[in-house]
């Protein structure tokens, strides 16, 4: 029978993680047979296979009758890929040998905006030497204000790609089109998609895509059934490598630019097998606030968190109250590093 391959996900069929190929083939088989399909998601302990297609016609296949299946699972909730039941173990993402998932712990730090050359590169020298995993940079901003910086585009890539030759720091930066992933995904270690593109879908499907792992901002008025969902729009398209991050809410609140939802941290973690990382920058609206939700990060189990640093806050052209001087960055990586430890954790 033909293949849908629009279809959507159904059944978890987990196998013994020492299930034979001709048993996991089978399994494949059967499904293709029926004008349905599966994905294969190999772990330690287990593998799970995802089948696609009516749900009448997988049910009607007895699945659970084959041989090396050990259970069949149905699949109720919305976000259907990203759900923690649709793998064996939560998903580690590993980029350029940096981790973060698992036992491991990103420590994404940088610049919120490429302003020139020398202060980027003295921004990542300072946070790599500090134990930074991961660089962060933006080449493409989106502003409030059309007026406002909007990045340098191309020539911030190009400074972004020195900086990684400079300190082997894996390089995280925004892309905000489907118009420039083309470009960006050719320096880009990670993708990120901002919280105003958390629901920008056809973005989220390109991105979807790639090969290179997404980190994917909550937005500021979403629901974290909103955020999954978006998640699920990258992972149905083939990419399962994404990491999500809580970045602040809008509430009533005004003594903070947002209102961190740490809650989101365990909730998501419960739901989801994609890592969870904290953006403490941007809901701080004030360094001196950053340590501080960092390390309530840290204690909700967040697999990283992503900071903004700069050489000179008081000059920035963008997001300047918030940004971490680098002078100071050392100290608060080295708080934060502690506090990963008492966790069970690790940097890196």
């Amino acid at each position: 029978m033909p293949v849908d391959e629009s279809a959507e996900l159904q059944q978890l069929i987990m196998m013994s993680g020492q299930a034979p190929d001709d048993q996991v083939e089978g399994v494949l088989l059967r499904l293709n047979q029926a004008g349905s399909y599966g994905r294969v998601a190999p772990g330690r302990d287990s593998i799970v296979i995802s089948a696609f297609g009516d749900r009448e016609m997988i049910r009607s296949l007895a699945l659970e009758d084959i041989p090396g299946v050990e259970k069949v699972l149905p699949v109720s909730k919305p976000y259907k890929l990203v759900s923690a039941d649709a793998a064996a173990e939560r998903t580690v993402i590993q980029v350029r040998g940096r981790r973060i998932g698992g036992d491991n712990f990103g420590l994404i730090a940088g610049p919120c905006t490429v302003e020139s050359r020398e202060q980027t590169l003295e921004t990542a020298r300072a946070v790599n030497a500090a134990g930074a995993t991961m660089l962060r940079g933006g080449a493409f901003k989106p502003r409030t204000s059309p007026y406002s910086f909007q990045g340098l585009g191309s020539e911030a890539l190009a400074i972004l790609a020195e900086a990684r030759e400079d300190t082997g720091l894996p390089l995280v930066t925004e892309v905000l089109d489907p118009r420039q992933l083309e470009e960006v995904v050719a320096t880009a270690d990670v993708l990120q998609i901002g919280a105003r593109n958390m629901q920008n879908f056809l973005l989220l499907a390109e991105v979807g895509k790639t090969d290179k792992p997404v980190l994917l901002k909550r937005g500021a008025s979403a629901s974290l059934e909103e955020l999954l969902m978006a998640a699920e729009y990258i992972l149905k398209e083939g990419n399962p490598r994404v990491i999500l991050c809580e970045r602040g809410i809008k509430t009533f609140e005004r003594s903070t630019r947002f209102t961190l939802d740490i809650s989101a941290v365990p909730v998501l973690q419960e739901e989801t097998h994609l890592p969870v990382i904290v953006d403490p920058s941007h809901p701080a609206g004030r360094r001196e606030l950053v340590p501080a939700l960092a390390r309530a990060a840290v204690a909700a189990g967040a697999d990283g968190i992503i900071v903004e640093a700069h050489p000179a806050p008081e000059e920035a052209l963008c997001d300047g109250p918030h940004l971490i001087p680098t002078s100071r960055f050392a100290a608060f990586a080295e708080e934060i590093t502690r506090l990963v430890g008492v966790m069970g954790k690790q940097v890196g």
